[in-house]
């Protein structure tokens, strides 16, 4: 039975990174353009249910819904090479944009796409078997990604409150800043997606850029080299809910080993091999060279360094005709010589799947995903550059015109605020001393006249 996901682009980088990553599964499930199939291993369609419906035609339709505020870009994924691919009714797109704006996005120009929207995301949930949840791609530094995005977010969890919500964010990076008040776009948007996102993995222009220039030798990287990295990490992450593996894994097992604390659920993804074609040959695709690669941090998506934090948790998904003894025992060899990186509260935090199915034109890889403290970076930073703006109210009658309220700004702050703490917190060695020593979280038992009790 199928486990079927659907699939949101919002906005400009969502409907772009959108375009990447079914490009990417359609050559990885032996599908062409138009979505018929001419692979040749009987693997590739045994699971293709997940994203893909199949039509009366043998023809296979990705489950899918690109929205965006203005129809440039969703234009050009109609004309485009992949034009054939979508039913024609998936394509939401209103007329006047965003501009950067968070507000248009969330209250005024977003609120009248949204029923349009979830229609059509009804549609599709009512079509499936056993629908396991939903996946959104968009970007927080604009005004149709960031605030119709976290309207989407927060109605898809209001309707289908027990379904898995997965979102790939770009985050504002840096250096790569596209516009002025990104700080409150971001912002605004990650408190949304603290209180109704399950699985968040963030993702920054930064990283990406530098993995493009120094790891893949490209020199003037374009957006669509950025967004084919990122195709690669995604189809990594939804490789073991894609194929048969060796464990069957989907959105919600995942979450549950990989989430301690409801709120923090904020991943960075890693991928390996990161080389140039021309290194190709001559780099290692072994079990150890992989799982040596994929913890560095120059394989990392998010521009944050892992030794400045802990893990919590990570999930390292194999591909290719690798031994699973093998892989566990490298993950094991690793997470012991490194345990001072992880933290000491939760054992067996390391999770490993395998997938004999290689990406196309590898023989292996390997795709991590971490739930790290050291992701905090990611959110100071924007915290820095929005108090500095907010201080001074700098731009904010763009926002309080759509019918936006200041405090909402304050609201957003205190929350990113507090959740900078928690991992920080979860960071130190502190909480476990007082786990330990029986500081205020400590209870003491006590055994009086055979009635048990514990006091604080």
């Amino acid at each position: 039975m199928g486990r079927e996901i659907i699939s949101v682009s919002v906005g400009q980088a969502g409907n772009q990174i959108g375009t990447a990553f079914w490009e990417n599964i359609l050559l990885e499930h032996g599908l062409d353009n138009n979505g018929k199939y001419i692979g040749q291993d009987e693997q590739q369609l045994d699971k293709v249910g997940v994203y893909f419906t199949e039509a009366s035609n043998k023809k296979y339709v990705p489950r899918s819904i690109q929205v965006d505020l203005e129809p440039g870009v969703v234009d050009l994924v109609r004309s485009g090479p992949l034009a054939n691919l979508f039913r024609p009714d998936t394509f939401v797109t209103g007329q006047s944009g965003a501009g950067n704006n968070w507000a248009k996005g969330f209250y005024t120009e977003g609120a009248e796409l949204a029923d349009p929207v979830l229609d059509v995301l009804r549609q599709q949930a009512e079509s499936s078997d056993s629908l396991q949840g939903f996946q959104v791609l968009h970007s927080l530094g604009g005004g149709t990604g960031s605030g119709l995005g976290a309207l989407l977010l927060s109605k898809i969890k209001e309707e289908y409150p027990d379904r898995m919500l997965a979102t790939f964010s770009v985050y504002p990076s840096p250096k790569v800043s596209e516009t002025v008040v990104e700080p409150y776009n971001a912002v605004l948007s990650t408190n949304t997606l603290i209180d109704n996102s399950d699985i968040t993995c963030c993702i920054d222009n930064e990283a990406l850029y530098q993995i493009c220039v120094s790891e893949l030798k490209q020199k003037t990287p374009e957006y669509k080299d950025l967004n084919a990295l990122v195709a690669k990490v995604m189809a990594g992450f939804t490789t073991t809910l894609r194929f048969p593996g060796v464990l069957n894994s989907d959105l919600r097992k995942l979450a549950v080993n990989m989430v301690p604390f409801p709120r923090l659920h904020f991943f960075t993804a890693g991928y390996a091999p990161l080389v140039s074609t021309a290194s190709k040959q001559y780099t290692g695709t072994n079990v150890h060279d992989l799982t040596a690669a994929i913890f560095q941090k120059k394989s990392l998506l998010a521009a944050i360094d892992p030794n400045m934090g802990k893990y919590l948790t990570v999930s390292v998904a194999y591909r290719g005709k690798l031994s699973m003894r093998d892989l566990e025992n490298a993950v094991w060899e690793f997470q012991n010589k490194n345990s001072a990186h992880f933290v000491p509260w939760i054992p067996n935090s390391s999770l490993t799947t395998l997938c004999t199915v290689p990406p196309v034109g590898q023989t292996s890889a390997a795709t991590l995903v971490a739930n790290t403290t050291a992701i905090s970076e990611v959110f100071k930073r924007s915290h820095g550059q929005f108090r500095q703006l907010f201080k001074r109210r700098a731009f904010t009658h763009w926002y309080t015109g759509e019918g936006m309220d200041e405090m909402e700004f304050t609201e957003a702050e205190s929350n990113l605020a507090d959740l900078c703490n928690e991992y920080d917190q979860y960071a130190s060695e502190d909480v476990d001393e007082e786990y330990l020593e029986g500081g205020e979280y400590a209870e003491e038992y006590v055994e009086e006249g055979g009635e048990e009790v514990y006091e604080e």
